[in-house]
């Protein structure tokens, strides 16, 4: 059986309509996860903050919001608001909610994202990011979430990771903050997560930026960290962010932000396919180049976008059928939302013949 390539990924992408994209007046609109309901109808879960606040608003001022369709390719209806930041002094996420991914698991809805606090400075803001949970039976809510980070920062040192054991003690790679997760149902019916940490070093930056991986027997937890960075860069030390994972006829495979354009050779920020046998140990697929910062609409016309990021695949009977971005369009406008890229489904098939 032939696993997914970049090449055929690269191939499965179809042409945009211009229902497929999402965005709000007054707002910058990042991020987006897609579900679908019992009555067969769309939601696309999506970050925004006020536009007045700046692009880097997101990580001092953003809420998560939802959307509907009765099409996976829109046009979409807004929802509004479903989780804001608790407001409450001591709680880790007080001020800001983002990054969100939406999973179902026996009827119940799983939202992962980072939320934060901090003093209004974007590196105070950053450093206090951590990933957390919310649950909800219907993807309108209520929802409710835990209290804690579902996937805190690591203490100094790792002396024994629970699902892959170091040789001996090592310095933790996510001492600093943890963010962008994305979680799995695995071959074996337990949850595994990837997200974007940042180790020890130099404040405000602080050290590495890289992904690890974490499994847990229930999507609330408690995850236990693999203790390794995955899908690094030799040449620098900011590497991927922004992973989604999904499970597809015995492998895993991860969509990723490439930083710099190391395993994609094809330029800085460019999204490359990672697979992996069991969710801990990743390589880049064979020609990993899935997509540039360049999006083909259905009326024929091409757009080169500033920004592309955060890809997200839905999948239906466990094949996926769309790759959900965010994007920003221009520089000048400083417009941005998500957009849904069709996948071929015969592609897909096509893939696993």
């Amino acid at each position: 059986m032939e696993r997914w390539t970049g090449a055929r990924m690269r191939g499965a992408l179809q042409p945009v309509p211009s229902s497929a994209f999402w965005s709000q007046q007054g707002w910058h609109v990042w991020c987006g996860s897609i579900t679908r309901d019992l009555n067969d109808r769309y939601w696309l879960f999506y970050s925004r903050w006020p536009k007045s606040t700046g692009f880097d608003g997101w990580v001092t001022a953003s809420e998560i919001c939802c959307a509907t369709s009765n099409s996976l390719f829109g046009p979409w209806h807004d929802k509004g608001v479903i989780l804001q930041g608790s407001g409450r002094t001591a709680d880790w996420d007080r001020d800001v909610v983002h990054n969100p991914v939406v999973i179902c698991h026996q009827h119940h809805y799983y939202l992962y994202y980072m939320g934060n606090f901090g003093n209004g400075t974007y590196w105070d803001h950053r450093n206090h990011q951590r990933v957390g949970v919310a649950w909800a039976n219907t993807p309108i809510g209520p929802w409710q979430r835990l209290d804690h980070p579902v996937l805190d920062v690591s203490p100094g040192f790792i002396a024994q990771a629970s699902e892959r054991l170091p040789d001996r003690d090592e310095p933790a790679v996510d001492t600093l903050m943890t963010s962008n997760p994305t979680v799995t149902k695995m071959a074996d019916g337990r949850f595994l997560m990837l997200y974007k940490a940042v180790g020890n070093g130099p404040l405000p930056k602080g050290g590495k930026v890289i992904c690890s991986a974490a499994i847990a027997d229930h999507p609330l937890g408690p995850f236990r960290k693999s203790g390794r960075a995955i899908m690094v860069n030799p040449e620098h030390d900011w590497s991927v962010e922004d992973p989604c994972i999904w499970f597809q006829d015995g492998c895993y495979y991860a969509l990723v932000k490439d930083f710099q354009g190391y395993f994609t050779r094809q330029g800085p920020s460019t999204i490359a396919l990672f697979i992996s046998a069991d969710g801990l140990d990743w390589r880049p697929a064979s020609d990993p180049f899935v997509m540039d910062r360049t999006i083909h609409w259905l009326n024929g016309k091409e757009q080169a976008v500033a920004r592309l990021e955060r890809p997200q695949i839905y999948l239906e009977d466990g094949r996926p059928h769309a790759l959900s971005c965010a994007v920003l369009l221009d520089v000048d406008t400083l417009t941005t939302g998500n957009i849904q890229i069709p996948i071929e489904t015969d592609k897909c098939k096509e893939a696993e013949t």
